[in-house]
Formats: structure tokens, sequence, C-alpha cells
């Protein structure tokens, strides 16, 4: 098989070896343009440094400038073409375990029956989630009245971690309040109709259970008998609290002739049953580990285990890092030299004051 030892990853970097020639052609004109120079007209080259100040390099400065110039641009192309040799073959992985993740945002749950608020816990629960994960395939929607696929099923768990911050109930429309399960489901289950048949499909609900609508139950019956298990995290507490409306203060109830501020509660019973219709469990999401680890294992019930599958990836052991350090090497000199400089030049004047005193 080509390229199984020493190769570059881009060659096409080492064309830049051709500059080296017209570079070497321009030093030889410009030397020998400035050798006939009409300043050689009144004086005479020895004389030349006394008159301008500065001296023509000789020869072998010159030519030795170019030989180190043209080293530290050949290193900084091999660097750049990526000299590697020596590789492991890894055989791609695909688990057979899909978790999609259906998270409230409506705006019952900016309410802080518990700490910082019914958001706030459900997103730390989906970081530890994400963070304890290693064997399921993820997926996020969130939702109230309209769902908006922020990640589909992946492998790529921190595209999803990166998304958390910008969760809020800003997301949803204003105009458009209260929670829409089963448009969430429906998008759900477009998602999920792709996955293989036979590897493992689960929803989680993380919400607080302020769902108003007919058939959610048969809903997700009809999704697990298609194989799709629904599981349940419930975020807040019993006793229920009051909900921020969207321009200060509290929501009331219109229908309240004294428009008494609405108390939203976690429905637990609407919840479990919603669980025990999807074949899947129901939790109380607290800041312990429990949670998490229960519903990791039970997203992890392939109906076939994760496998290697056939096909593999080569991956090379790089090697530019060795011409950088040669090139860091011929470099550091360089900076001390003219370090060294500056300062004599800082000195200098302090000195002839001195002598002038």
């Amino acid at each position: 098989m080509a390229n199984q030892g020493f190769h570059f990853d881009q060659p096409l970097w080492l064309l830049g070896l051709l500059a080296i020639v017209p570079v070497a052609i321009w030093l030889v004109r410009s030397a020998a343009r400035a050798a006939k120079g009409p300043i050689h007209r009144y004086a005479d080259p020895h004389l030349l440094p006394h008159l301008t100040g500065a001296r023509d390099l000789r020869a072998t400065e010159r030519w030795g400038r170019f030989l180190r110039w043209s080293l530290l641009w050949t290193l900084l192309l091999v660097a750049m073409a990526g000299p590697r040799w020596d590789y492991d073959d890894v055989r791609l992985f695909h688990p057979g375990n899909n978790l999609l993740v259906l998270l409230d945002i409506s705006r019952s749950m900016l309410a802080e029956d518990v700490s910082p608020s019914r958001l706030g816990r459900a997103r730390q629960e989906l970081q530890d989630l994400i963070v304890k994960n290693r064997e399921v395939r993820l997926g996020l929607i969130v939702f109230a009245s309209v769902p908006h696929v922020l990640s589909p099923i992946t492998e790529d768990s921190t595209s999803i971690l990166n998304t958390l911050p910008a969760l809020s109930v800003d997301l949803a429309s204003p105009s458009l309040q209260g929670s829409s399960l089963t448009r969430a489901l429906d998008r759900a289950e477009s998602l999920l109709a792709g996955l293989p048949e036979d590897s493992a499909r689960a929803i989680l609900l993380i919400s607080d259970g302020d769902l108003v609508e007919p058939g959610l139950r048969d809903r997700v019956s009809r999704l697990a008998a298609q194989g799709v298990r629904f599981h349940a995290l419930g975020v807040g507490g019993p006793q229920g609290a009051t909900v921020p409306a969207p321009q200060g203060g509290v929501v009331v109830d219109p229908a309240d002739p004294d428009h008494k501020p609405v108390r939203s509660a976690l429905n637990e019973r609407l919840l479990e049953s919603l669980a025990q219709a999807g074949g899947g469990l129901y939790l109380r999401a607290d800041y312990r580990d429990s949670d998490t680890d229960q519903i990791l294992a039970a997203a992890t019930l392939s109906h076939r285990p994760p496998e290697a599958s056939d096909t593999s990836t080569r991956i090379w052991n790089e090697r530019f890092w060795l011409p950088v350090l040669v090139l860091v090497a011929l470099l550091l000199p360089q900076f001390r030299g003219a370090r060294k400089g500056a300062r004599r030049g800082r000195l200098a004047p302090q000195s002839s004051r001195g002598a002038s005193s």
C-alpha cells in the first residue's frame, strides 16, 4: 500500500523551495549593480564606509546570510508539508444506543421553586448527562409551543454542550404561550425514523409537566409500539411557584377576577403516566448523580451491543514539530543578539554624556 513509510501530508508546500533560485539570482544581480553604482566615482572602495557610514557586505557574509535564510525557509516549508511516518489502524466504532432529549423551555420553566430555576436545573442535568455519557448518541430538541432541533442524533456531544449556556425561554416566540409536547414528539419521531430498527431508540423528556394536551399518553404508546422508549425527568417541586411574566412581575390568571398570580407545580402524575405508557422510567431531577446514571443505563438497553464496524481509519504520527524545533533553535541566538545590541544602544548615550561632563 502506498504511503506506508515516510511521506508528506501536504507535499505541495515543498514547491516553495523553487523560490530559492530566483532569490539567489536577485542577490547576484543586486551585488553586481551595487558595485557599479555612481557612488563609486567619488571614492575608492576602501573609503566608502567612511563616506556613507555603512560598508558593503563581503561575498562570504552575503552568501552566508543567504544560506542561513535558505535553511530557515526550507525548515518552514518542510514543517508545513507535514512529514509523518508510523501509523495505527483504528476500527470505527458505531454505538447502537440513541437518546433524543426533549427540553421544555416554556415560561413555566422559569419558576424558582428549585435552585437556581427549573430551566437552570434542567441545563445542569443535561450537562451531567453529556459529561457522564460514554455509550449513547445524543440529540436535542427544545420546545415550547413550537419545537426547535438544536442537534440531531450525533456522536459529537461537545456540540450540544456548547449550546447549553444559550438555552432560554427567549428561543420560543413570546406571542405563542404554552407547551406542545405533541409537536415535539412528531419532530422526534421523524429524527428517530432514520436510525436502524435494531438499535436502541429512546426519548428523554425534561419538563415540569405543565402540559395541557389531550392524547399524550396514546401518542407515547404509539411510539413505544415502534420500539421507541420514553423516559421523563421532572424538574420543579410539588409546592409550586409563581411564573415570571415577560414584561416583569408574574403571570396572572386572566379568568380570575382578582387576577391572582398563576402558580405552577411539578406534575409528577402526568410525567409518571407518560413514562409508564412509553415503557421507560420517571425520575425527579436532583443534584445527585443517581438520576443521570439510571437514565444512561436505561438508554443503553440496545437490541444489539455497541460494536466496531468493518471499516477502519489510519491515524498517522505527525512529525511536523521536528523541523519546527530546529527552526526555533536557529532563531533563538538571533533574537538574543538583537537584545544585546539594543541594550548597548541604550547605554551609549549615557556614557557619552558622562565623558562630556
